[in-house]
């Protein structure tokens, strides 16, 4: 009876392998759990590096671009500056050119002026020729009564030869302007017959200045295309008109040389100078050109 009580107490108790699958299940789900977690710290780890590396790879870009900027900046401004060089170089050769044309230009008047004051040491000395240098300018003053007789508009022996003497150096001078201006004093002409001729001191000072520009072109051998005939009047006085001695300085022929540099330049000498008595329009300049074709004016005899 024991024995059947055993047998049957052992048919009532209770199995342990489902404990045992459970626990095994448990313990398998426990495992892929944790392996499912690795797994998302992996993933998490591997897009937070794949970010990082995105983060680099544009701050990388953006870095490599503003060197990029830089260095076309900084091509740019080499380019600007090798520019910058050429013209600043082709302004010194500009420059350099000038200052030598303008020393060559100066070398020459200075020969001019000291040959002129040779030719005319006798005059200078005298005090009838006054040469003077102003810049890039001479001018040669020579009173009325070394050209010309008393109360004449055409050239005296004397006047001639002197003249010719002036011409002997003019005529060797290539690319100068020439301007020969005649100048009066203030007295007005009161002579009948020199009135027909002359109705004012312009038209005396015209004709002196042409006639001597006529011996310098056609006896002297200066080149009448370089040379002007001007006259003034009495609208240029050096000395007061009050005096004898004013006066007589007055008079004069005034022969102004401008190289060929200040020509090109522009810096040519003024228009004479156009003055009218109160009451009166003023008289147009009188002007005169070396053509050769314009007969000089006939003699007069001064009032």
């Amino acid at each position: 009876m024991e024995n059947d009580a055993n047998v049957e107490i052992q048919a009532f108790r209770p199995s342990k392998t489902p404990w045992v699958m459970m626990f095994l299940a448990l313990c398998a789900a426990g495992a892929l759990g944790y392996a499912a977690w690795k797994m998302m710290q992996a993933a998490d780890s591997a897009q937070a590096a794949r970010d990082e590396a995105v983060r680099k790879v544009e701050v990388a870009e953006r870095a490599q671009k503003e060197l990029s900027d830089k260095l076309a900046d900084a091509q740019k401004q080499h380019s600007t500056l090798l520019q910058e060089k050429a013209e600043l170089a082709t302004k010194t050769e500009k420059l350099q050119a000038n200052l030598d044309e303008t020393a060559a230009e100066l070398a020459k008047l200075k020969a001019t002026y000291d040959t002129l004051q040779d030719k005319m040491k006798a005059e200078i000395g005298r005090g009838d020729v006054r040469l003077t240098q102003n810049g890039d300018q001479i001018q040669v003053d020579l009173v009325d009564k070394i050209l010309f007789d008393s109360g004449e508009a055409v050239l005296s022996e004397k006047g001639k030869e002197l003249i010719g003497r002036l011409a002997s150096v003019l005529k060797g001078i290539e690319d100068k302007q020439i301007q020969v201006s005649g100048h009066t004093d203030d007295s007005p002409i009161k002579n009948e017959e020199l009135l027909k001729q002359f109705p004012t001191n312009w038209e005396l000072s015209v004709a002196r200045a042409v006639n001597v520009v006529r011996t310098l072109t056609e006896t002297g051998g200066v080149p009448a295309q370089r040379v002007l005939a001007a006259g003034y009047g009495q609208f240029h006085p050096l000395a007061t008109n009050a005096t004898p001695a004013g006066r007589a300085q007055n008079r004069r022929i005034e022969i102004l040389l401008t190289p060929a540099l200040a020509a090109k330049k522009g810096n040519l000498p003024p228009p004479p100078a156009v003055a009218a008595a109160p009451g009166k329009a003023p008289p147009p300049p009188a002007v005169a050109t070396a053509s050769g074709k314009a007969p000089p004016p006939p003699p007069a005899k001064a009032a």
